[in-house]
């Protein structure tokens, strides 16, 4: 029996039906109460790095955010779009793998540099007055941000641990959803995964 081969990439503008419904889910999920920073967002972004072409992946996240910033009336934060881009580069190193660990370690490292950019805007764009202009009020506005519990904490896990478990959550869930879809419906799909890893 010949080795299984491994399948090519999508072709350019090739789009899937399960990236239209996550980006779907997504604008609710950001337009509905939720917990701060729990969004489908960066699982979105390194889901389409992983298994779209690079201009579709790009778009989803910053459709999302741009549609729902609208919707919220928020306006542009680069930091914040910036640190979506960041996912889809993360997801573009899971394009010939399935591998679950591979995928969480992309995910949480997706959640740190979210983490450290964003509040590294809010401290340079002096919203956050009340940390000194010295690099030591950067430290004690990460400090403040990162417990996973205490007073004043957005609940359940405080800045840092909603984004954490809101990316992993999510991500399992669509490279979940895109594994066992591509397995009893669209063997097409399952393009660069390694024979031994299916």
């Amino acid at each position: 029996m010949a080795p299984e081969t491994q399948q090519s990439p999508p072709e350019p503008g090739q789009f899937r039906p399960l990236a239209l419904v996550t980006t779907a889910l997504a604008c609710f999920i950001r337009l509905i109460p939720h917990p701060w920073n729990m969004t489908p967002v960066g699982a979105l972004g390194l889901y389409g790095g992983a298994r779209l072409p690079l201009w579709q992946a790009v778009l989803l996240p910053l459709a999302v955010m741009a549609g729902t910033d609208l919707v919220l009336t928020r306006g542009f934060n680069p930091y914040v779009y910036g640190s979506f881009l960041v996912y889809v580069l993360l997801g573009r190193l899971l394009c010939r793998t399935g591998s679950a660990w591979r995928i969480a370690l992309a995910s949480v490292s997706g959640s740190v540099v979210f983490f450290l950019v964003t509040n590294y805007g809010a401290w340079q764009g002096k919203s956050l007055p009340w940390y000194s202009a010295e690099w030591y009020g950067l430290l004690q506005s990460y400090a403040a941000a990162l417990p996973f519990y205490g007073e004043n904490v957005p609940l359940p896990c405080g800045f840092f641990g909603n984004t954490l478990v809101g990316d992993l959550g999510f991500a399992v869930l669509l490279f979940g959803a895109h594994a066992l879809l591509s397995r009893l419906a669209f063997p097409r799909e399952r393009f660069g995964v390694p024979a031994a890893a299916r």
